[in-house]
């Protein structure tokens, strides 16, 4: 292990999007001394940073769980590294430790429980990026929604919206595993490839070239039993047509709202199908669920390890590159789990 390096690198908050994504000049870049450990203190080498778009909303409101950041204040974000330097005993030097690091290239942590710092659980064959994606929350989120919230059955007929993108990629391998038939929406045609090739979907809907509605009656002429939807307005209205009676539909994201208004909010017209299906619609809060992560790391790690569960990672490289990595996210360029690797693990 090198020696504790005496500053780090870190994006700051320098203003505020309202009413737009973010954008690069929404940040700035800083170098500062990185400060003496105090005990119970630990200093961790970021390897990789998650990002998601709900970090435009800790850049407003705090997404309504946190205190919005302040202007100058190091942006928040998960991210997984390994312990550079430690006066804690739980964090000896060289675990590798995923948590709020934020957008830098070494955090001083003290290792509570409002960092949500914790030893990674490494598995052989699996990359350290996988506690940020598919072992890690993001895939937590997967489980949890298609297997409790969406009480997948074997051979069921899913949907999932925004399949190519960070939680869309780990439910489509899982839903598959049970022998379900899997459609799912992106916005290329090389998205649909790699969601019908890499991901094992049997048929790919561009929402950009297609009317999702007419391509889903098409496609699933039976309807469908589970939505996944990670992107609600239109693309969700139109798995609600397609709803089959007692379906569910997991409402895990809403990605084509998130820059509106609430005077401009999509209005369901199908929403009347839950009623008319005796279907079910919830919403859920992966961190609710936290205990089950070590039952869903076990699982998946096997899954990667023989290759029914694919990892698609989309990695950019350097610290320079975070504020391009959450703007990709609004402009429907990333698939799979964004991340940007800080360093090498």
């Amino acid at each position: 292990m090198a020696p504790a390096p005496r500053t780090r690198r870190a994006w700051t908050l320098a203003g505020r999007p309202h009413g737009r994504a973010p954008r690069p000049d929404d940040f700035r870049l800083v170098e500062e001394p990185v400060p003496a450990l105090a005990d119970g203190q630990l200093l961790v080498e970021t390897a990789y940073l998650s990002v998601a778009p709900v970090m435009r909303r800790y850049m407003l409101d705090g997404a309504g769980i946190e205190d919005p950041l302040a202007i100058g204040e190091t942006m928040r974000g998960r991210g997984v590294g390994r312990v550079a330097a430690s006066r804690n005993g739980r964090f000896p030097v060289g675990t590798a430790v995923q948590g709020k690091l934020g957008w830098q290239t070494h955090a001083v942590l003290d290792g509570d429980a409002s960092e949500m710092a914790t030893a990674v659980r490494e598995f052989p064959g699996v990359p350290l990026s996988a506690a940020l994606g598919a072992l890690g929350m993001t895939g937590l989120t997967a489980w949890v929604g298609l297997y409790e919230i969406g009480a997948l059955a074997d051979g069921e007929t899913v949907f999932v919206s925004a399949a190519t993108g960070g939680v869309g990629s780990v439910v489509v391998p899982l839903a598959k595993r049970r022998g379900c038939r899997v459609v799912g929406t992106c916005s290329t045609p090389e998205k649909a490839a790699l969601l019908t090739g890499h991901l094992g979907a049997d048929a790919a809907i561009n929402y950009r070239r297609s009317d999702v509605e007419v391509e889903l009656a098409r496609l699933c002429p039976d309807g469908v039993d589970v939505v996944f939807d990670n992107v609600g307005g239109a693309v969700l209205d139109a798995a609600l047509a397609g709803l089959r009676p007692y379906g569910r539909v997991v409402a895990c994201g809403r990605i084509s709202q998130y820059l509106t208004t609430p005077g401009d909010q999509y209005r369901l017209r199908n929403w009347h199908r839950i009623g008319q299906t005796r279907g079910r619609m919830e919403g859920f809060f992966v961190y609710d669920h936290a205990h089950r992560l070590a039952e869903a790391q076990d699982q998946m790690a096997g899954w990667i390890a023989d290759g029914s569960l694919p990892l698609l990672e989309d990695v950019l490289d350097g610290i320079e590159r975070v504020p391009e990595a959450l703007a990709r996210l609004y402009e429907g360029q990333n698939w799979g789990k964004q991340l940007v690797r800080v360093a090498a693990e």
